[in-house]
C-alpha cells in the first residue's frame, strides 16, 4: 500500500486475508528450526500422546507470526507499533489457518496518525484460535 492511500483507511475497512496451506509436520519443524522452540509437544508424536493429545500441534507463535506477515503484507514493518495476540485454542494438524484484520479505530500519537486493528486466525471450521490486535502507523 502507499501513503495516499494510507490515507483513506477507515475505521470498518478489511485487510486482505492470508489463506495458509493445512499446518503438517514439515512446518512444524521448519518453525522449530526457524525460532530455535524445539519443544516436544509440537514436533514428537509419541510425547504429545503421552500429554494426553492426539498429535503435535503447531507452536502459538507459529499463528502470530502468519499474522505479522497479514500485517506487513498491508503495510512497511517500519510502521508497525505495537502487535499483541492472546491465544485461545490450539492449531492441530491439518488445520488450514486463515489471518484477518479489521480496522478499528484512527487516532493520532504526538502528531502521527495511527489506526489500530484487530487481527484473528481461524481455521478451515470458523473455530477463532488467536485473537490480537495491531497498531499502525499511517
Amino acid at each position: 500500500m502507499n501513503a495516499i492511500s494510507l490515507e483513506k483507511i477507515n475505521i470498518g475497512d478489511s485487510l486482505p486475508p492470508l489463506a495458509l496451506p493445512p499446518i503438517n509436520r514439515f512446518t512444524l519443524a521448519l518453525f522449530a528450526g526457524a525460532s530455535g522452540d524445539h519443544n516436544a509437544i509440537h514436533i514428537d508424536t509419541d510425547y504429545a500422546r503421552r500429554a494426553g493429545m492426539p498429535d503435535v500441534f503447531a507452536h502459538g507463535m507459529l499463528s502470530m507470526a502468519y499474522l505479522g506477515r497479514l500485517l506487513t503484507q498491508w503495510v512497511d514493518q517500519r510502521q508497525l507499533r505495537e502487535f499483541g495476540v492472546r491465544f485461545l485454542g490450539i492449531t492441530h494438524l491439518g488445520h488450514q489457518i486463515t489471518c484477518t484484520g479489521t480496522v478499528v479505530d484512527r487516532f493520532e500519537v504526538e502528531g502521527e496518525q495511527r489506526v489500530k486493528v484487530e487481527v484473528r486466525t481461524t481455521n478451515q471450521y470458523g473455530e477463532t484460535k488467536i485473537v490480537g490486535d495491531a497498531v499502525i502507523a499511517l
